[in-house]
């Protein structure tokens, strides 16, 4: 049927209108479709999220229990040579060894030492955190400094050189020192095994989800491993100053 004067099928405009219908109609079947899809995915996303972070959590942990028993190992090496030194210090004093300045230093260093190794650990479970540790290994180099100090005398005072009881504590500082050196190696490859661990995607989601921290390396400063330079003539013409100028004053 047409009409007279437009000439335009009224069954042609029919259609039209029925597709004009039929658009919003498929248009929100789409979107469905669409939000179906996303939920989908989206629901696939947070059981893989929570799957590996299950994964991810025993995996951390059981590195951190690695990384605690080398770093236990590390600590006791420390408490070995703290308790070694007073006894070399004792047998250098007893040789007629006189640098005061040396000894208080050698002291105050294994002090800071042993409160922070003896500091209890404020982490999980009563370990040390990342940030006392740090302290432990920072103590340790300026107590390292100071043995260095301790030993050098030797250069200064021949008489060490012959005494046995000063040569056999050495010799068993030696042997700490070795042990000390086997430890910190240990401890790194346990750290570099579990701070990269807990640095890839996906673990270092679920390193921040549960609360596993980045552990710090035992590094030696330079200036720890070498003995200072310092002269014992000019310590005892200081020394030597002191003394004259109170005897002055007492008389």
């Amino acid at each position: 049927m047409r009409s007279k004067r437009s000439g335009v099928s009224v069954k042609t405009i029919t259609g039209c209108s029925v597709a004009r219908r039929r658009q919003p109609f498929t248009l929100q079947l789409m979107e469905r479709r669409m939000n179906t899809r996303k939920m989908l995915l989206l629901s696939f996303a947070l059981f893989v999220t929570f799957a590996s972070s299950g994964c991810g959590y025993n995996t951390l942990q059981t590195k951190q229990q690695n990384v605690r028993g080398k770093w236990s190992g590390v600590e006791n090496q420390l408490q070995r040579r703290a308790d070694l030194i007073p006894n070399l210090v004792s047998a250098a004093q007893s040789a007629g060894v006189q640098e005061q300045e040396v000894f208080g230093q050698i002291a105050e260093a294994r002090s800071r030492l042993l409160n922070a190794t003896n500091q209890q650990g404020s982490g999980e479970g009563g370990d040390k955190t990342p940030e006392q540790k740090q302290a432990v290994i920072d103590a340790n180099n300026s107590f390292g400094g100071t043995i260095g100090r301790l030993l050098s005398l030797q250069e200064n005072y021949p008489v060490l050189q012959s005494n046995q009881g000063f040569l056999n504590l050495q010799t068993e500082l030696t042997g700490t020192e070795n042990r000390i050196a086997t430890a910190r190696n240990d401890y790194n490859t346990a750290i570099q095994d579990y701070n990269t661990t807990r640095g890839n995607f996906p673990m270092v989601l679920s390193a921040k989800l549960f609360g596993f921290k980045e552990e710090p390396y035992f590094k030696a400063e330079e200036g720890s491993r070498q003995a200072p330079r310092f002269d014992p003539n000019t310590m005892r013409r200081n020394s030597g100053s002191g003394q004259g100028t109170q005897s002055n004053t007492n008389r």
